[in-house]
C-alpha cells in the first residue's frame, strides 16, 4: 500500500534544520550576541538545498511555501483564543503602541510604492505595480503574510510574488537582529537607558539560548484537563484546528458565492484565499467568545497556547524562508535591495523619532518593542525586549497583547486595500496606483493625528534629534 510522506520528509527535515541550527548557536558568540533566531538560521541552512539539491530528489520549495501558509493561520487562531491578561490600561500606552505599529505600515507602504513607481518609470517598466507592498508585507507583517498575500497576486498574473516577500521577510529578521542590538548598544552611549539594564546581555549562560543544565525551570504550560481524559495539549490544539477548519469552510462559501458574480468575484474570491489568516483570526476571536459565554473559557490555558504559537511560528519562519527561489530573486536583485536598504533607515529614524515621543514610560523598550514588530515578528520583537527587560517586569509585552487586537482591526482596511496597485498592472490606469499610495497616506494622517494629542508639547520641541531629550525614566 502506498502512503504520502512529502510533508513528514519536509517536516523532518525542517526539524534536522533547527536542532542543528540550535546547536551552531550554542557554539557561535556571533549568532548569541546578534540574537539570531534558531528558526531563521535554518532557513538559510536549508535555503541552498530546497534550490539546488532536494529538487533532483522530488522535494519541492512549493510544499514549504503552503507550509507556511498554513502555520500562519493556525498561529493567528491560537493568539486569538488567548484570554486577554487582567490589567488596568495606562493612559495612552496601549493605543500608543497601536499607533506606532501602524504609522510603520503607512511608512513603509509609502516609500514601497513610491520607490516602485520610480523603478518602473525608469529601469523597470515590467516591474509588477504592487511590489512596494512587499516591504510593509516582509517586514511589518512577517514571512507568511509576505508569501500568503504574495501568492495570490497569481490571480492578476503576477508569478514569483510569494517567494520575493519571504525575501524582504528574510532581509527584515536580519535587519531586526543587528539593528536592534545596534540601536540597543546606541542607546547605552547616549544614555536612553541605563546601564543595569542591559546586564542580561553579559549573562553568557542565557545567550545560547539552552537554559543551563540545574537550572530553576519556569512553567511552560497548566493542565486545565485530566489526563486521562483528555491531554491539555490536545485540547487547546483541538480548540485551534477546530479554529482553522471553521475558516476553511467560511472562505468555500465566500468561494461558491462570489464565483456567482463572475470573473470579478473569483478574483476577489482569490484574495480572500490568500488572507486566510484573517478569517482564522475571527474564527478564534468567535471560538474565544463561545467559551466565555458558556463559561468554558477556563479550558484554553495561555501559556499552551503561546507554546503552539511557538511551534507553528518557528516551523513557519524556517520553512519560508527556505522556500524562498533563488532563481526568481535573481531577477528582483536591484528592487529588492534598495527598497530594503533605504527602507531600513527610514524605519530605523522614524520609529525612534515617533515611539520617543507619543511614549511617556518605559520609552525605549516601548520603542524597541515597536522596532522589533515592524522589522521581524512578535517573536523577534519579544527577543529584542528580553534584552533589557530579561523577565518581562515592566508591562510592555502585555501592553502589546492589548495593542496586537486594536491594531489587527484597524490593520484590515490596510491589507484589504493591497490589490489596488494590481488593476493598474493589469489595465495600466494609474488612478488605482495613486489610491493605494493614499491608503498610505490616510493611515499617516491618521496617525499624524493622534500623535499630535499624545505627544503634546513633545510633538514640537527638539524636531530635529531622533530621540526626544528627557532624562531617563526611573521605571523604564
Amino acid at each position: 500500500m502506498s502512503y504520502q510522506w512529502s510533508m513528514f520528509i519536509n517536516l523532518g527535515i525542517i526539524s534536522a534544520g533547527l536542532l542543528l541550527a540550535t546547536w551552531i548557536r550554542t557554539k557561535v558568540n556571533f549568532f548569541q550576541r546578534f540574537l539570531i533566531p534558531n528558526s531563521l538560521l535554518a532557513g538559510f541552512i536549508l535555503l541552498p538545498l530546497y534550490n539546488f539539491v532536494f529538487p533532483h530528489i522530488g522535494l519541492s520549495i512549493v510544499n514549504l511555501g503552503e507550509m507556511a501558509y498554513h502555520l500562519l493561520s493556525l498561529s493567528f487562531v491560537a493568539l486569538s483564543l488567548k484570554a486577554l491578561p487582567r490589567q488596568k490600561p495606562g493612559k495612552g500606552r496601549i493605543f500608543g503602541t497601536t499607533l506606532s505599529v501602524l504609522f510603520q505600515f503607512g511608512v513603509q507602504g509609502f516609500i514601497g510604492l513610491i520607490l516602485t513607481f520610480v523603478f518602473i518609470q525608469t529601469i523597470r517598466p515590467d516591474l509588477f505595480h504592487s511590489f512596494g507592498y512587499l516591504l510593509p508585507l516582509g517586514f511589518a507583517q512577517g514571512p507568511g503574510q509576505a508569501y500568503s498575500i504574495g501568492e495570490s497576486w497569481k490571480a492578476f498574473g503576477v508569478e514569483g510574488a510569494g517567494s520575493i516577500g519571504l525575501t524582504f521577510a528574510a532581509l527584515g529578521f536580519i535587519l531586526c537582529s543587528f539593528g536592534g542590538i545596534f540601536i540597543i548598544n546606541m542607546a547605552i552611549k547616549k544614555g536612553w537607558i541605563s546601564k543595569e539594564q542591559v546586564k542580561f546581555l553579559k549573562n553568557k549562560d542565557l545567550k545560547p539560548g539552552i537554559i543551563p543544565k540545574g537550572s530553576n525551570l519556569k512553567p511552560g504550560s497548566y493542565q486545565t484537563s485530566e489526563p486521562e481524559a483528555i491531554d491539555t495539549l490536545t485540547l487547546n490544539t483541538a480548540l485551534v484546528l477546530l479554529g482553522y477548519f471553521g475558516a476553511f469552510l467560511v472562505l468555500k462559501g465566500l468561494d461558491f458565492l462570489l464565483s456567482l458574480i463572475g470573473p470579478a468575484g473569483e478574483q476577489l474570491a482569490e484574495t480572500f484565499w490568500g488572507l486566510s489568516f484573517i478569517f482564522a483570526a475571527l474564527m478564534g476571536l468567535l471560538l474565544r467568545q463561545i467559551l466565555k459565554s458558556t463559561d468554558n473559557q477556563h479550558i484554553v490555558d495561555n501559556l499552551t497556547m503561546n507554546r503552539l504559537t511557538g511551534i507553528f511560528v518557528d516551523i513557519m519562519v524556517a520553512s519560508a524562508i527556505a522556500a524562498i527561489s533563488i532563481v526568481v530573486i535573481k531577477d528582483f536583485w536591484l528592487p529588492i535591495i534598495s527598497i530594503s536598504v533605504i527602507g531600513a533607515v527610514v524605519i530605523a529614524f522614524t520609529t525612534l523619532w515617533y515611539s520617543s515621543r507619543i511614549f511617556t514610560d518605559h520609552r525605549f523598550l516601548r520603542t524597541l518593542l515597536v522596532y522589533g514588530v515592524s522589522t521581524g515578528t512578535l517573536s523577534t520583537g519579544l527577543a529584542l525586549l528580553r534584552v533589557v527587560d530579561p523577565e518581562f517586569e515592566t508591562p510592555v509585552a502585555t501592553d502589546y497583547t492589548y495593542a496586537a487586537g486594536i491594531t489587527f482591526a484597524l490593520a484590515i482596511p490596510y491589507v484589504l486595500t493591497m490589490n489596488l496597485p494590481l488593476h493598474t498592472f493589469v489595465t495600466g490606469d494609474y488612478k488605482w496606483f495613486w489610491l493605494a499610495v493614499l491608503v498610505n497616506v490616510a493611515y499617516l494622517l491618521f496617525t499624524g493625528f493622534f500623535f499630535f494629542r499624545f505627544a503634546g508639547e513633545r510633538a514640537f520641541k527638539h524636531k530635529s534629534k531622533i530621540w526626544y531629550p528627557e532624562e531617563v525614566e526611573s521605571k523604564s
